[in-house]
């Protein structure tokens, strides 16, 4: 295994480099995505659930499926399975940023418009700040979920683990099919300790204040 990686680090390297970049662009996108649709949500319960049923309805749809209902419009590569990743994240991400905000006590928004606060200030200054524990939970569940998809999306010639992964198994070779997994492990798991530490420690500060 150590040997293998020794004399093809370049081509392993390049693979996991190729999905980081994957995961952060799709990340980005969707996060400010998922910001803005949740924004306008705010002041409707149904349109909320609407959306988020909606959104559901998307990400039951196999990877591979929606894959190929866009080639057609989009073309192979990171142009068909970037937006694919985005549209499946939608469903984490406002899910669980609706959630977070929809629980923050009415008397502390109440007290902010008392304050003269705007809808923005609102949603910023308290809303935000106390629905941060859900909004960074479901950014956890949309990195483990774009890291795992996006190796999916190398049947269409997008690149990343999934490029090693698909040859490993073309050609049945362990030591790409093993390596091709540990790394993409490597990105879900240390994503999701560096936001559990977040989230840890987003909830220390909310029970200070309180």
């Amino acid at each position: 295994m150590i040997d293998y990686f020794a004399k093809h680090s370049d081509m392993l390297m390049s693979a996991f480099l190729e999905h980081l970049q994957i995961v952060f662009i799709t990340l980005i996108i969707s996060i400010v995505l998922a910001a803005v649709i949740s924004y306008l949500l705010l002041k409707s319960k149904k349109a909320t659930n609407i959306t988020v049923n909606i959104f559901s309805q998307i990400y039951s749809i196999p990877s591979l499926a929606l894959f190929a209902l866009l080639i057609p419009l989009l073309g192979l590569g990171n142009k068909t399975a970037i937006p694919v990743l985005v549209l499946y994240n939608q469903y984490l991400l406002i899910r669980n940023i609706m959630t977070g905000m929809q629980q923050v006590d009415r008397s502390l928004l109440e007290a902010g418009t008392g304050m003269g606060m705007n809808k923005w200030q609102l949603v910023t200054k308290v809303q935000v700040p106390l629905a941060m524990p859900s909004i960074i939970a479901g950014i956890r569940l949309a990195i483990i979920s774009t890291t795992g998809i996006a190796t999916i999306a190398a049947t269409i010639n997008a690149g990343g683990l999934g490029k090693i992964l698909l040859s490993g198994l073309r050609t049945m070779n362990t030591y790409k099919i093993a390596w091709g997994t540990i790394l993409s492990v490597i990105i879900a798991l240390v994503a999701d300790m560096v936001l559990k530490l977040l989230e840890k420690k987003t909830k220390a500060t909310k029970l200070n204040e309180i």
